[in-house]
């Protein structure tokens, strides 16, 4: 179980916004339904560290499903945000250029709490290797100060960035 904090939840700023929807699909080809990140909200290069959030909507495609009458985001989605957060980091501080990274692997996912629509998922991400052939990420998810979850994702540069849209 991972005990550290990257950042405690209180210093976490969420009125400031580094990057919105349209900053991070200049970053990220995902698109419509993918897309699982609302902002970005610090980024500090020194430390490789990077905070965002997903607002959890009651429209969104998993909704119905999972669980009906008792929806839960699926942990699988919240690995996916976490990816997509590690994503952005890599593209804005220019660690891997004109590739796309994609999801490599998930290690030590622990899922903590029920995130439910309505709540705001704050994702913060710590570089433990950033280099242009593997990076990996500590990710920790934290729903009204508590955390929901946390993984380590691994990144690799997985195709040109030809035909990503704009």
């Amino acid at each position: 179980m991972r005990s550290d904090l990257f950042l405690k939840p209180t210093q976490i700023d969420l009125s400031v916004c580094i990057a919105d929807k349209e900053g991070i699909r200049r970053m990220n080809p995902q698109r419509f339904a993918m897309e699982h990140l609302d902002a970005i909200v610090s980024i500090d290069s020194v430390q490789h560290l990077i905070v965002g959030y997903k607002d959890v909507r009651d429209d969104e495609f998993w909704v119905l499903g999972h669980m009906p009458g008792m929806p839960i985001l699926p942990g699988v989605i919240m690995c996916e945000a976490a990816a997509q957060l590690t994503s952005y980091y890599t593209a804005q501080a220019g660690v891997i250029t004109g590739k796309i990274l994609g999801l490599g692997g998930i290690d030590n996912a622990r899922f903590r709490q029920a995130v439910r629509p309505g709540d705001r998922l704050v994702l913060v991400g710590k570089g433990v290797r950033v280099n242009r052939r593997q990076t990996i990420f500590g990710v920790q998810g934290f729903v009204n100060g508590s955390m929901a979850f946390n993984c380590d994702i691994i990144g690799l540069p997985i195709a040109d960035k030809v035909g990503v849209p704009s």
